[in-house]
Parts: C-alpha cells; structure tokens; sequence
C-alpha cells in the first residue's frame, strides 16, 4: 500500500517537473523570439545571434523511467520536513511551562453581547436567522500535516465530502480548518481558538457547530430541533445520570455540538481552556482528570474530560444553559451502529435521527490518519466505508443511483431516466423530506 502511494506521488512529481521542464522551455523560445524580433536587420538577416536552435522542442523528450528512486527520496523527504516540529523559518520564542501560569485564548471581553447585537443592528443584510431558521456555521478540520497511514487522506476526503453534502442539502455553512492557531492547543485542543476566532469573525452565526472529522453524518435528512434549544447555549450529547451520579468520563462527547454565538460560550471558552497547554501543564491537569472522573485512563489532559469536570466542579456556573442531547445521535457510537445498516434501511427510513436511522456515526477510537488506534485498520477502515456510502446512497438517490454495496465505491442506476425529470425531484429531493421531517418534529 505504501509503495503503490509513494509511486503514485512520484509520478505526481515527475509531472511536476515536466511541467516545469515545459514552462521553462517556452520561456526561453519566447525570449528569443521577443530578440530576434526586436534586432537589427543585419542580424536577423545573419540568422546567427538570435537564431533559435532547431531542436528547441518545447515539449521535448521527457520520460518518467529511471527517476523513481531520487523522486521518492525527495518526497519522503519533503514529507519529513512537514511532518516534523521543526521549521526552519520558525522563529517563534521556545515554549515555557511557566508561561501557562495565566494562560487564555486572548483578551478578555465582557460585552461580546452588546457589540454583537449593535454590529447586527448595523448590518441588517448579514441576519443571525434568516427566513426563520438561525444561521450555524459547522467547524471541522485536521491536522496540518499529511497523515501518518497514506490511506488516512482518502477517508478525510470522504469525510469532509459527506459534510458538504449535509450543509448543502440543509442550508448551513462550512469552514474546514487545516491551521494550528495557538501552537500550545493542538491535538484534542485546537478546536477551542479556532471556534472563539469564528465567533468574532462571524458575528452573523448564531450556532457554531463543532464536528471531528472522524464523525460521518448518516442520516441526511434529519434536521437539528433548534428551537428546542432557545433556552440553551451549549448542547452536547450525553447523558446526566452518567454525568452527575457516575462521573464518567464519557457522560458527554465532545466530537459533536452546538455551540452559541454569546458571551456566555466566551466565558466558558475562557474557563475551558487553562487545561489545554501542552506540555507539563496538560499532563499535570491529564493527573487531576484521571484522579476525579471514572473510568479515564492515565493520560495528558483532552478536551472532553476537561469539560465533563468543568461541569461537575462548577454546575451551579454551567449547567443551566447546557442541553445534555440524548433522544437523537448527535453522537452515535459507531461500532453498535455500522453493522446494522442494512436492517436500518429494510425497516425504517431517514430522518428519525436516533437508533433506528441514526444522525451522525463517530468513529471514536479509530485513528485512520495516525499511526496508532483503540481498533484494527482494517475494521474501522471498512466501517468507514460503510459510513459513508450508506449517507452517500441518501445523496445519490435523486440522481438515480446508488452503491453497489455499502463496501463497494462502485454505483448502478436505480431507475430509467424520464422526460419528466422533475417528478423524481418532488419524490426525492432531500430538502423537501428534511422540511417535512423538521415540522413534525417541532409539532
């Protein structure tokens, strides 16, 4: 797998270079094409000078035998050095323990709820709810760099392939964040800056919507119930016994929520963050966490575990305004779910959102662009799949297509093109069945 990768990124390359071989060659004609133009007569008439040689072919011979070996090196190469901590032109300060003493996400702001509100009163074509329905931008994103098993790539594109399609189908915006912004909250963390920056860069958005990029919506016709959450400004899947009388460490998952434009997700934003810095600060809190919350294996501090003993040692500050979600899967644990896709669709239909059809399927534990994970490569690779082309089957259904399998990336046709075309639009489009679907719900 590896090496049929590393081919294929050479022959990228050498097409690389032989466009570059290319440009460079019919650079060099024009230049003696603008001389000979522009000489003395006597010159050109002497053809000596300015003469362009006859075996100046811009193509020109060009073969990709014989440079694998050196075209390789330099990518693994190159692949290295991006990979790597260390950049040469990084000439930022050295990170400092002690420089987390009062660490925050930036400046504080008291009154992010009254510049809002005046900034939306002045700017009345940018509305935070627009024919009725708030405005929510959904955030996702990876790591910078490439992923460690080549393979990871491909199931990020699938991944982020199958949100576009969810947000185009339910009019919802999508930012895909490839940038660390604060060097010391990577990892699990790097959500945290990247959702502050948005709110203030997007004073429109009502809802921030935060989804791991190993999460896949599977039910594209279901539509968040917004208006149950009038009250709230934080709304996460997950469950209070598990929360308040167990103290689990997974009472709440935070690879899928809801997250209001307003200075209360600011404050709790800025109480959020002091167990993020890397190094000893996140490894000291990854002790506290471990210590006071059942079930967590010994590791560095992550931002779900941070939040749930943020929510227990201050819930008379919190609570009120979080939403624990549990009658739909804003979080759906995959590994109860993949299998039964098929009965899923023998028995029920899209837009239930919970066990029978569900919302999204989070692949926790998989790690598809790391080199490590809770489960084999294999299986979780092969449930992403399934993930996937069942959500991708929804989609295709109005174009009259569908997989051949839920393994399978192979499509057939499913009905005979007609010269009434927009029939199969009122049957099928998804937007009139979400519509449809939400109404009820709200009833």
């Amino acid at each position: 797998m590896k090496g049929a990768y590393q081919e294929r990124t050479a022959i990228l390359v050498d097409m690389v270079s032989c466009f570059k071989h290319v440009k460079e060659r019919a650079e060099r004609k024009m230049k003696l094409m603008t001389l000979l133009r522009d000489a003395p007569e006597e010159d050109k008439l002497a053809n000596t000078k300015y003469k362009v040689p006859e075996d100046e072919d811009i193509v020109g011979p060009f073969s990709f035998d014989g440079h694998f070996p050196s075209l390789i090196e330099e990518t693994n190469r190159i692949l290295a050095e991006i990979r790597s901590d260390s950049d040469p032109d990084d000439n930022d300060t050295p990170f400092s323990p002690n420089d987390t003493a009062a660490f925050s996400l930036g400046p504080k702001i008291s009154d992010w709820d009254q510049q809002r509100h005046q900034w939306l009163q002045q700017n009345p074509e940018y509305p935070n709810f627009v024919r009725g329905k708030a405005r929510i931008l959904l955030l996702t994103g990876s790591p910078p760099k490439p992923c460690d098993n080549p393979i990871g790539d491909h199931y990020l594109l699938k991944s982020i392939k199958n949100k576009i399609d969810y947000c185009r189908l339910h009019g919802i915006e999508i930012v895909y964040n490839l940038a660390h912004l604060d060097k010391e909250l990577a990892g699990y963390w790097a959500k945290l800056p990247m959702i502050r920056r948005l709110m203030f860069s997007h004073p429109e958005v009502e809802w921030i919507w935060w989804m791991d990029s190993d999460a896949f919506f599977t039910d594209m016709v279901f539509e968040l119930p917004l208006s149950k959450y009038d009250d709230y400004n934080l709304v996460l899947h997950g469950y209070p016994d598990l929360l308040f009388e167990q103290k689990s460490w997974i009472a709440v998952n935070t690879g899928s929520f809801l997250f209001r434009n307003c200075q209360w997700s600011l404050d709790l934003l800025d109480d959020w963050a002091p167990m993020g810095p890397k190094g000893l600060v996140r490894e000291e809190a990854g002790k506290v966490l471990t210590a006071n919350l059942k079930g967590r294996p010994a590791f560095e501090a992550d931002d779900q575990s941070a939040l749930i003993y943020l929510l227990l040692s201050k819930k008379e500050k919190w609570m009120d305004k979080v939403f624990l979600e549990n009658s739909y899967y804003l979080h759906g644990y995959w590994a109860g779910l993949v299998d039964r896709y098929e009965e899923m669709v023998e028995k029920y239909h899209p837009g239930l959102g919970d066990e029978r059809w569900p919302f999204v399927t989070h692949f926790v534990g998989c790690k598809p662009c790391g080199s490590y994970g809770d489960y084999p490569v294999e299986r979780c690779l092969s449930s992403m799949e399934r993930a996937f082309n069942f959500a991708d089957n929804q989609v295709l259904k109005l174009y009259g297509f569908r997989h051949r399998g839920l393994l399978s990336p192979k499509i057939k046709r499913i009905r005979n093109e007609t010269v009434t075309p927009l029939e199969y639009v009122d049957q099928f489009d998804i937007r009139r069945h979400s519509t449809v679907s939400s109404e009820s719900k709200s009833q």
